[in-house]
């Protein structure tokens, strides 16, 4: 089979379009033929071994694994052995475990859900990582009707999932975002946005009950100045923010010693991509409460000039990789 693999960590021009072996499925897991895949901060994290503190996991001077992608959505070509939920000819969407920049790819049945059946296979693969990210937030500050939550980054891939799901709990919603996104980030249900061109999040005080820092380049006393004396602080991410060793995720590291000391409540956001948090999200979808948002569409044969796009944050949503 064909797969986008890198031997070595560094920006796109790493990736190269090769032959491989298709991978082999254990008891518990199903071979999937790939239909479209999705890129991400964390696959741009995986690819370019940065903040370093990730080539712990990874490889310390190359990468362990070739294959690149996390978020999948295609066709059960096989079953392990302990596969009982999915079986051949299911149409499926979740995450793998070698890599979904391939023509086959192989994930535990515990990271797979069936495919909503009004998406795309491009649609659906936008969805898992970013949006049980946004699911873990707006469970964990407790959107709601009327709180007022602020999301940074809201015309990206977790950030467009974010507004719509923290609309669906009834929460009022500021996007903050750039120009070009202003008008997507509304019709996803924001009541108010604001262009961090021209103004900062803190423009209307202390306000908000709750701020996610999707971005991850904004400095805590400035996401401080923005949040009510009792509200929350979520930080999510943060692998392209400033720092060679641990980027920005020092701060949700750092988050529950800091939050004691604060009048304020600080989080730290992680998530993890499971069959219950995908049903929850194909409810949402099939009830049209959420929309995944791809923003632009690439071959496997692009997925370099895909990085980039990524990269220059040129697409709003996510942006989605096609396999034939």
């Amino acid at each position: 089979m064909k797969a986008m693999i890198r031997r070595t960590y560094g920006e796109s021009g790493v990736l190269e379009l090769s032959p491989v072996e298709p991978p082999r499925p254990a008891a518990g897991e199903v071979l999937i033929e790939v239909r479209a895949a999705a890129v991400d901060p964390g696959v741009w994290i995986f690819m370019t071994g940065r903040p370093y503190a990730v080539r712990l996991a990874t490889g310390l001077r190359r990468p362990r694994r070739f294959g690149l992608g996390l978020d999948v959505a295609g066709v059960v070509a096989e079953v392990g052995a302990r596969v009982t939920r999915l079986r051949p000819g299911d149409e499926v969407y979740g995450t793998c475990r070698t890599g979904s920049f391939a023509e086959f790819a192989a994930a535990r049945e515990s990271q797979l859900a069936i495919k909503p059946a009004n998406l795309t296979f491009a649609q659906a693969a936008v969805v898992p990582v970013s949006g049980c990210t946004a699911l873990t937030v707006v469970r964990e500050t407790g959107a709601a009707p009327g709180r007022r939550v602020l999301i940074t980054g809201a015309g990206g891939g977790v950030g467009t999932f974010t507004v719509q799901l923290a609309k669906a709990r009834g929460a009022t919603v500021t996007g903050v975002c750039s120009a070009a996104k202003a008008e997507l980030v509304r019709s996803l249900g924001a009541d108010d946005v604001i262009d961090y061109a021209t103004a900062e999040v803190d423009r209307d005080g202390p306000t908000y009950d709750t701020v996610v820092d999707l971005a991850g380049s904004r400095p805590l006393s400035l996401l401080r100045r923005a949040a009510k004396p009792r509200g929350t602080i979520a930080l999510v991410g943060g692998g392209h923010a400033r720092g060679r060793v641990m980027g920005g995720f020092h701060r949700q590291m750092a988050a529950p010693l800091i939050s004691p000391f604060m009048s304020q409540t600080l989080k730290g956001i992680s998530s993890f991509v499971r069959v219950p948090e995908l049903d929850e999200l194909t409810r949402h979808i099939e009830n049209g409460t959420l929309t995944p948002v791809v923003g632009a569409t690439y071959p496997l044969a692009g997925t370099a000039d895909a990085f980039r796009d990524h990269a220059a944050s040129r697409s709003a949503g996510k942006i989605a990789i096609t396999v034939p």
